[in-house]
């Protein structure tokens, strides 16, 4: 009698594209993939199916997807679509009538249906098998940890709730159950994401959930005391500096600078001027917003500001601009990021009648945005040479490595260039002294 051979495992490749909150929308697909024992191929060709996890927040995401569709339907002609452009299905269908089913971001039953009449499981024991914290994209010593789901603002040039619809928190014990895993399994920096994170738990009404032998408050304050207790580094990103948030960095700088809670936040201000952020539909007094960012500094002196900005959004004149420009350069920000503004289809900014800047102008704009900025970080890096700061290694290369300070988020802000006498490993958390500054970049020597 001789003994069967398994049946080979369904191979799948995956495309994932946007942001870091897509990005975790992809490792819950595929760690479902994973556990029914599909098998991750990085080529088209050869795979069973196809999943494209779409961007559409501008229109250049969405030039990029359906060219990521296109290319999986000329390499394989299985593609499943999902993610934000899912949301409209017939601009996928006017261009690729092929495909063969798109579903909306966070829809995970939807695409794991498509798999299984795509590519039915070959199930086998010995290949159903996840790690418990999951399947990660990210390197494995850093993880971005997702509390909530879409967004109760109305702003004029995002079509985010309308794709990811209004806000949804997950409860606090589920929230730190991940992480608490996470950790485990060696990851030593959680990023916390999600549309609005400052507005944590509203919808919840902070209701408490058990965790541990306690229980915690679905709420801002509370849920980053408790990531912080867990270990790892923790970096709040997507904060919207709403007055609770002063609560937060009290904690920072009750953690000192050593404490796992980084004196680290990401704010999306966008602009300065108030009649710009009026037409946006955002907080539009950016007097308060300077007060308030003093304030936090005083509170926390060694507190990390980035943020992003949007040029030349309609009816910005010359007079707003110069606003922006005097604001960033009294307000100082560490980081800071700048978009040319893109009009989305559906974005409610496209019918204000503004007055549209030229994409010329947007393109002069931008470039004096940057200068002024890239003057200011410059400065800001100066003056941390000579100094000691931790930094987590990204990668290693001979004596020499990669790695970030506690005032770096990666891929979107700046590094640290590492020399040592011993071999660095990555996921290695060491103090470096600060030799060389340049206008994004540090360069230092492991102690």
């Amino acid at each position: 009698m001789t003994e069967s051979s398994p049946t080979p495992a369904r191979k799948i490749s995956f495309v994932s594209l946007g942001c870091p909150k897509a990005l975790v929308d992809s490792e819950r697909i595929i760690t479902r993939l994973r556990a029914e024992g599909y098998e991750l191929t990085r080529t088209h060709a050869g795979a069973d199916a196809v999943v494209v996890n779409t961007c559409g927040f501008l229109d250049s995401a969405k030039a990029e997807s359906l060219a990521a569709i296109g290319a999986a339907l000329n390499e394989n002609g299985k593609v499943i679509v999902t993610g934000c452009m899912g949301a409209e299905p017939e601009q996928i269908t006017q261009a690729y009538p092929g495909v063969l089913a798109i579903s909306g971001p966070q829809a995970y039953e939807s695409v794991m249906e498509a798999v299984h009449q795509a590519a039915p499981p070959a199930h086998d024991p010995f290949l159903d098998l996840v790690p418990e914290q999951g399947v990660k994209l990210t390197p494995r010593h850093y993880a971005y940890l997702k509390i909530s789901e879409g967004c109760n603002n109305t702003c004029s040039f995002c079509i985010i709730p309308s794709l990811r619809g209004k806000l949804v928190s997950r409860p606090a014990g589920d929230v730190l159950r991940e992480a608490e895993k996470l950790v485990k399994a060696g990851v030593k920096e959680l990023l916390v994401i999600s549309q609005d994170t400052s507005a944590y738990g509203i919808d919840l009404r902070y209701a408490e959930s058990p965790f541990m032998d306690r229980s915690v408050r679905a709420k801002f304050l509370d849920l980053t005391r408790e990531l912080a207790d867990l270990g790892a580094w923790v970096r709040l990103h997507y904060v919207y500096p709403y007055p609770h948030v002063d609560e937060v960095v009290e904690l920072m700088a009750e953690s000192g600078a050593r404490g796992n809670l980084l004196p680290y936040l990401d704010i999306p201000f966008q602009h300065a001027s108030p009649s710009v952020l009026k037409a946006m539909k955002r907080p539009g007094n950016q007097e308060k917003t300077l007060e308030r960012v003093k304030a936090w500094r005083q509170i926390c002196p060694d507190l990390t500001l980035r943020s992003t900005f949007i040029v030349g959004f309609p009816g910005e004149t010359e007079d707003d601009f110069e606003m922006l420009l005097d604001w960033i350069g009294e307000a100082r920000l560490d980081r800071v990021g700048a978009f040319k503004y893109e009009p989305v289809k559906g974005a409610a900014a496209n019918d204000l009648g503004l007055q549209i800047v030229p994409d010329e102008v947007k393109e002069r704009r931008y470039k004096r945005f940057m200068e002024k900025q890239q003057a200011i970080s410059a400065q800001i890096l100066k003056n941390k040479v000579g100094k000691r700061l931790q930094v987590i290694i990204d990668s290693v290369e001979g004596l020499t490595a990669k790695g970030r300070s506690r005032s770096d988020a990666p891929e979107i802000d700046g590094n640290v260039f590492v020399s040592s006498r011993r071999p660095l490993r990555v996921g290695d958390i060491v103090t470096v002294k600060i030799d060389q500054a340049s206008a994004y970049d540090l360069h230092g020597t492991a102690v």
